[in-house]
């Protein structure tokens, strides 16, 4: 019994290593590839926001003399954001649930939240 014992253990610890060795290739796969995931979620934001909101938010996320908030003050709230982009607001901002998807707004809440004024 001792032996079953034992070759259960032993091929138990063997998955496991396998496991985390697959774990760790995929990881240094995915840092390698990628970068730093958040950074590349703000350059996919950055590149969203300079084709689709520049033009009335101003390149730098601020358009003095327009109506447009300066977007560096925005609050903290990223449901407020999600739900602004995609709902627009006071039908001065349309909306933009049709034309972003989910990641893209994602992506320019990364942005727009890394060049937060502190």
């Amino acid at each position: 019994m001792l032996r079953e014992v034992s070759h259960k253990t032993a091929a138990v610890l063997a998955a496991v290593a396998v496991l985390t060795v697959a774990l760790a290739a995929t990881v240094r796969a995915a840092n390698e590839s990628d970068g730093n995931p958040v950074q590349v979620q703000i350059d996919h934001g950055k590149s969203t926001y300079a084709s689709k909101c520049s033009h009335c938010h101003g390149p730098n996320m601020m358009n003095s003399g327009t109506i447009t908030p300066d977007l560096r003050a925005f609050p903290d709230d990223r449901t407020r954001f999600i739900t602004t982009v995609k709902n627009g607001k006071n039908n001065k901002m349309p909306p933009w649930a049709d034309i972003l998807s989910d990641d893209e707004i994602g992506d320019l809440w990364a942005f727009i939240s890394s060049r937060r004024k502190p």
